[in-house]
């Protein structure tokens, strides 16, 4: 029988609820913008510029025109965004000519006119995939490895046991990784 009330909630509703301070801290409505950039602006200028905050101007207060209670006011349309933008060292003409494209694909993804402008900041882009460096192949075991690891395993009776200690034994005791492409 089931418990009632309980429902399995994924991680990713929780790292949402954290974020979303975050998030607004930097001006922006929602994650999708900096979660789905490669997606959004294509993977040229992904490569070149990123997202660093969204700044909007000043709201200004509307003056009703009629103080009747009966009324309601309305509300003054919000003025487009500034979206500041990281871009790598000499690419910032690059991005600057690429500004009505970027803003285009920005607006369109959100649905409405968010941002008019866009501000360059030269910083480095750290790709994503260069932020783990590779650990290349394991080296082969060398015979002298592997006699080491047997003397070491000789006291263990399970035979599939002693087996996998050999193996991890070859390995840990063959030195240290190679390069990628080592073997």
């Amino acid at each position: 029988m089931r418990a009632k009330g309980f429902k399995a909630r994924s991680l990713a509703d929780y790292v949402a609820r954290e974020l979303d301070p975050l998030i607004a801290a930097r001006g922006f409505g929602e994650a999708s913008l900096l979660l789905c950039w490669r997606e959004i602006v294509g993977a040229r200028i992904a490569r070149i510029c990123a997202p660093a905050s969204l700044q909007w101007p000043p709201q200004r207060r509307a003056k009703p025109a009629d103080p009747s209670p009966g009324k309601r006011r309305e509300k003054t349309p919000r003025e487009p965004a500034t979206l500041v933008l990281r871009v790598d060292p000499g690419f910032g003409l690059e991005a600057q000519h690429l500004a009505p494209t970027i803003i285009d694909r920005v607006n369109a993804h959100l649905g409405w006119r968010c941002v008019a402008r866009i501000a360059l900041r030269q910083e480095a882009i750290i790709p994503a995939t260069a932020s783990r460096p590779s650990l290349g192949r394991a080296p082969k075991p060398d015979a002298a490895a592997r006699a080491r690891a047997i003397a070491a395993a000789e006291g263990v009776a399970e035979e599939g046991l002693r087996d996998a200690l050999i193996r991890l034994g070859e390995r840990a005791l063959a030195g240290p990784r190679g390069a990628p492409g080592d073997a």
